[in-house]
């Protein structure tokens, strides 16, 4: 009998070895010495809980129906979206770390920026994970994922999807749109009130003031090297000359400004504004297809240079589900993920594979996807493309476009 109850307790603790069922007092399965096929076969039948923003409807609906169906009938996963700004479940994170929470409540998180950089210098990611991925051996080229703005990701964040800062009209109102940063300061002083920008620090409104501090000061090449806070101060004082001087000129005079781009998309789709911005080339086609924006409107990109990112997803420290989301960050990385997240009926969120790597049908399946008539060519983009500044450097603009535009 006591053989049998010995056998009975062996048998139960490899399976919580196996599949996860282990509680943080009792310790945690090694996931990162384990292979894939028992990384999968412990997430089955599992749920994940992905953090991520919620601000865009048409992401959403991607998540909850496309990802969800296929994780559900792949590997019987229950996704759970959770709608979260980036900066807000860091701080969560930050909370349950100082706290000693072992086992928190985030399996898989949308992120990037300088809210990875805090995360990673906290110590609240785990990894580096890169390595156990199939899809990220497979199809990501390593040299082009190896910096997120400016900052190594050293294996502990997945790359997800790849986007590019433009910006919208109507071109049945606009003939000639304006297509330098200094073009633009002149056309919004003769059309006062037709123009404005979301509220740093939301994502969008803060990517601008990025663009703009890069067309002003000489280009970006002097701010990758690292953080120089004399060179900072000296080169910002003409971003800040800039937005004071188009202040007065902007909607509602500036004395109020959107407080996020979902507010700013309302103002363009009703004609309050004749611009939008966004950090996602295909919106103004998502927009079209959804009878949200008139068939005329279109993108450009200023000359000067338009910002482009890789965005990740990465897995908490403490996260209670690591299995399950590891191969929810393996299954984004799939040509099947990436080739409908590409496409403008979905999300239009352009693919992090090296094409080079994907089979001959498989590339052609990419090359002649239809974009749609309002997104610009990816050779336009490519053409007219900046990498993203260094995190240290996007604190910074923050933190002086409050200090100087908005409390003048």
């Amino acid at each position: 009998m006591k053989r049998f109850f010995l056998i009975i307790l062996f048998f139960f603790t490899a399976c919580g070895l196996v599949f996860g069922a282990g509680s943080p007092e009792q310790g945690e399965p090694d996931w990162l010495a384990m292979n894939f096929d028992q990384i999968e076969r412990a997430a089955r039948s599992t749920k994940v809980s992905f953090y991520m923003w919620g601000g865009s409807s048409i992401i959403n609906k991607w998540i909850d129906t496309y990802v969800t169906g296929e994780l559900k009938m792949r590997y019987e996963i229950e996704l759970e979206r959770v709608p979260m700004d980036a900066s807000v479940f860091v701080n969560k994170l930050l909370t349950e770390k100082q706290a000693g929470k072992e086992r928190g409540t985030i399996d898989l998180l949308w992120i990037n920026g300088e809210n990875y950089k805090n995360a990673y210098e906290a110590s609240l990611l785990f990894g580096p994970i890169t390595p156990l991925l199939p899809n990220y051996g497979k199809y990501v080229d390593e040299k082009t994922v190896e910096f997120d703005f400016g900052f190594p990701v050293n294996g502990y964040e997945v790359p997800y999807g790849r986007a590019q800062f433009v910006f919208e009209y109507d071109s049945a109102r606009i003939k000639d749109p304006p297509d330098t940063f200094e073009k633009l300061l002149l056309w919004v002083k003769q059309n006062p009130g037709r123009f404005t920008y979301p509220q740093p620090p939301d994502f969008t409104g803060s990517a601008f003031i990025r663009q703009v501090f890069y067309a002003l000061t000489g280009g970006h090449e002097q701010y990758l090297t690292g953080w120089d806070k004399e060179l900072f101060q000296r080169k910002s004082r003409l971003l800040w000359d800039y937005f004071n001087e188009m202040k007065p000129y902007l909607w509602q005079k500036g004395k109020t400004y959107p407080k996020d781009v979902a507010s700013l998309d309302t103002l363009f789709a009703r004609g309050e504004v004749d611009f939008n911005m966004t950090y996602h080339q295909a919106h103004a086609q998502n927009a079209i297809l959804t009878g949200q924006y008139k068939e005329s409107v279109r993108t450009i990109v200023m000359r000067d240079g338009s910002i482009y990112n890789t965005h990740f997803t990465a897995i908490p420290f403490n996260a209670p589900n690591k299995p399950g989301a590891l191969v929810t960050a393996n299954f984004l990385l799939s040509f099947e993920a990436q080739y409908s997240k590409n496409d403008p009926a979905n999300w239009g969120d352009f693919t992090v594979l090296d094409l080079n790597r994907l089979s001959r049908e498989e590339r052609e399946l990419f090359k002649t996807l239809d974009l749609g008539q309002a997104t610009l060519p990816v050779d336009v983009l490519a053409q007219h493309a900046v990498p993203e500044i260094r995190a240290e450097y996007l604190e910074a603009l923050e933190k002086g476009w409050e200090e100087h535009v908005l409390r003048q």
